[in-house]
């Protein structure tokens, strides 16, 4: 019996993400027309991704990495940000930037449900890039938390 009722809760999880991930597809190509004028309007940015806040990736315009791998880093990055922002007492995730040796990776949600993870060469000006990623994130939310609502809607 316990058998049944786990694999039937699965079953409805896989379901759920199925839809869920259908759902978030069509704001994909208005979505990665957005990644595509942010890298225009920041050069120095090597790579854009749009994510759900558990890891799918919504789209990419981010050649030299594995978007799937970075999304689910982005995932688990967030939910150690959630954390930190909650436990301090600093109010709901915004954004999250790091800096390493070759340059930046900087995420901002995006909306309820997604976020926007940009990588960055070392020289970028890091008051345009939150400048510019901050517009972008905004009207990736509006796209997709939309796309969601005509969904639960229908």
């Amino acid at each position: 019996m316990r058998r049944a009722l786990r694999l039937r809760a699965e079953s409805r999880q896989l379901e759920r993400r199925e839809l869920e991930r259908r759902q978030f597809m069509t704001a994909e190509a208005d979505v990665l027309g957005e990644l595509r004028r942010l890298r225009a309007r920041v050069p120095q940015l090597t790579g854009a991704l749009a994510a759900s806040t558990d890891g799918l990736v919504l789209a990419h315009d981010a050649a030299p990495v594995q978007a799937e791998g970075v999304a689910a880093l982005t995932a688990a990055a967030l939910g150690v940000a959630l954390r930190l922002a909650e436990a301090t007492g600093q109010g709901s995730f915004k954004e999250l930037l790091v800096r390493g040796d070759d340059g930046y990776v900087a995420t901002y949600a995006a909306g309820s449900t997604a976020v926007l993870t940009l990588l960055a060469e070392p020289r970028i000006n890091v008051g345009r890039l939150h400048l510019e990623a901050r517009r972008s994130s905004a009207r990736i939310g509006q796209l997709v938390d939309g796309a969601l609502e005509r969904h639960e809607n229908v």
